[in-house]
C-alpha cells in the first residue's frame, strides 16, 4: 500500500457522542457504524468501554458485525480500562486498543499531580498492557498540542518502542497554529528514531476553528491517519469534519495524499448522523450544509450560469448532494431569474424579463427569497396581461 495514504479514523460514536443531547443506543450506534463502514472509514472507534456497560454493549455488538474496518475501544492508562476495552473487542475481525496519557506540563500537574518521568512509565506500560489483547495498540498523548517537542518525541520514542503501532497527537484544546502543528508533527518525524514503526495520527480540536487546517497540515508534514467525525461533531467546538479533508485531499491532488471514502456518500451520511444525533447541520457548512451548492449574489448567479466552475469547486453529485440552486433574493439579477422562469416552463423573451424583474425586485424586497410558487404567479399574471 502505498505511502501516501490517509488513514480515516473516525470518531463520531466516541468523541462525536460526547456532544450533549447526542447519546445514541446500541442499535442506532450499530447503523452509523455500518454506514461508516460502507463509507470507507479505515478505523471506527465504537466507543469508551469501561465508560458504561451501554458503552461496552455498543462496542461489542459493533465488533461483530463489521468485517472491513478496524474496530477500536478507547481507554485511559489504566489497567481496568484496558482490560474491559480488550474484552469488549474479543469479536472483532480487527481490532484496535486506543490507550493513553496527558503529556502537557499542565495536564502532568494539575490533572495527575505527577511528573514527566512518571508519565513517561505509565505510558509505556499501558502499551505494554494492551499489546496482551492486540497487536494493533494506538497511543494518545493527550495535549499533545501544549506539549514540549523534546519531552513529547521522548514518549513517543517510547511507546513505539513498548508496542504502539499508531501514535495519536491531539491537539486537545485546539490551540495550535497550522504552522505550529505540522512543525510539531515533522520534528517527530526527524527526531524520532524508531518513528517508521509506527503511524503518526491527527486529533485536531476546533476551539478555534483550525482544526481541519490543522489536520491537513499534519499531513503534509507526514502523519498518515487523521482522526474526525461525521459533520465536525465533538467535545465542545467539535472536531476536524471528515468530509472537508476527503475533499481537501481530492481537491489538492498535488499533495499527492488520498484516502478510501467513497465521497458520494458524505452527504447521505451527514444527513444520517444528523437525523439520528437529533443535531442540525449548519446550512453554511462546508461540504455537506444546505447552502453548499447554493448562489444568491447576482453576480455570482450569473458566473454560475455561464461556467460552474467559476463559483463551485466541486460538483454537487461528487459529495452525494443535490443540484446546485440558484437563490433569488434582491441581490439577483435578471439571468438568474430567467433561467429560474425557463426552468418552471415559462420562455420569456429579454423584453418580458425586464418587465418582470422590476416587479420580481418589489416582491424581493417584501421576502427573504422569491419561491416557485411566488414566480408562476407572477408569469401567469403577466402573460394574461400581456394576452
Amino acid at each position: 500500500m502505498s505511502d501516501q495514504k490517509i488513514f480515516i479514523f473516525d470518531t463520531t460514536l466516541r468523541d462525536g457522542e460526547q456532544v450533549p443531547g447526542c447519546k445514541l443506543n446500541t442499535k442506532e450506534k450499530i447503523e452509523v457504524a455500518l454506514a461508516l463502514e460502507a463509507l470507507g472509514v479505515d478505523i471506527i472507534e465504537a466507543g469508551f468501554p469501561i465508560s458504561s456497560p451501554g458503552d461496552f454493549e455498543s462496542v461489542s455488538e459493533i465488533s461483530k458485525v463489521i468485517k472491513n474496518a478496524t474496530v477500536c475501544g478507547l481507554s485511559r492508562a489504566v489497567q481496568k480500562d484496558i482490560e474491559v476495552a480488550g474484552e469488549a473487542l474479543r469479536h472483532a475481525k480487527r481490532g484496535r486498543i486506543h490507550t493513553g496519557i496527558g503529556t502537557s506540563d499542565s495536564h502532568i500537574r494539575s490533572k495527575f499531580n505527577s511528573n514527566r518521568e512518571e508519565i513517561l512509565v505509565r505510558a509505556v506500560q499501558a502499551v505494554k498492557w494492551a499489546r496482551n489483547f492486540t497487536d494493533d495498540v494506538e497511543f494518545y498523548a493527550e495535549d499533545a498540542g501544549r506539549t514540549e517537542n523534546e519531552y513529547l518525541a521522548r514518549v513517543v520514542e517510547a511507546v513505539i518502542g513498548a508496542g504502539a503501532t499508531t501514535v495519536n497527537i491531539p491537539d486537545t484544546t485546539g490551540y495550535c497554529l497550522p504552522t505550529q502543528y505540522g512543525e510539531k508533527i515533522a520534528f517527530l518525524r526527524n527526531n524520532v528514531q524508531n518513528i517508521d514503526k509506527a503511524i503518526l495520527s491527527c486529533h485536531c480540536h476546533n476551539d478555534l476553528g483550525l482544526a481541519t487546517a490543522n489536520s491537513i497540515a499534519g499531513a503534509i508534514n507526514g502523519a498518515r491517519q487523521i482522526e474526525c467525525t461525521i459533520n465536525g461533531l465533538g467535545e465542545r467546538a467539535g472536531n476536524t469534519a471528515l468530509e472537508e479533508v476527503v475533499m481537501v485531499f481530492k481537491q489538492h491532488s498535488h499533495l499527492g495524499l488520498y484516502t478510501s471514502i467513497d465521497a458520494t456518500q458524505l452527504n447521505p451520511i451527514s444527513r444520517l448522523v444528523s437525523d439520528i444525533m437529533r443535531m442540525p447541520v449548519q446550512p453554511n457548512k462546508a461540504i455537506v450544509g444546505a447552502n453548499a451548492f447554493s448562489h444568491s449574489s447576482g453576480i455570482h448567479q450569473d458566473g454560475f450560469l455561464k461556467d460552474s466552475q467559476t463559483y463551485e469547486i466541486m460538483r454537487p453529485e461528487e459529495v452525494g448532494a443535490e443540484t446546485s440552486k440558484i437563490v433569488l433574493t434582491a441581490r439577483s439579477g435578471r439571468s438568474a431569474l430567467a433561467y429560474r422562469f425557463k426552468n418552471l416552463g415559462y420562455e420569456f423573451n429579454r423584453n418580458d424579463i425586464d418587465f418582470l424583474y422590476e416587479q420580481f425586485l418589489q416582491l424581493a424586497d417584501s421576502l427573504k427569497e422569491v419561491h416557485d410558487s411566488d414566480l408562476k404567479e407572477m408569469a401567469e399574471r403577466y402573460l394574461l396581461v400581456r394576452a
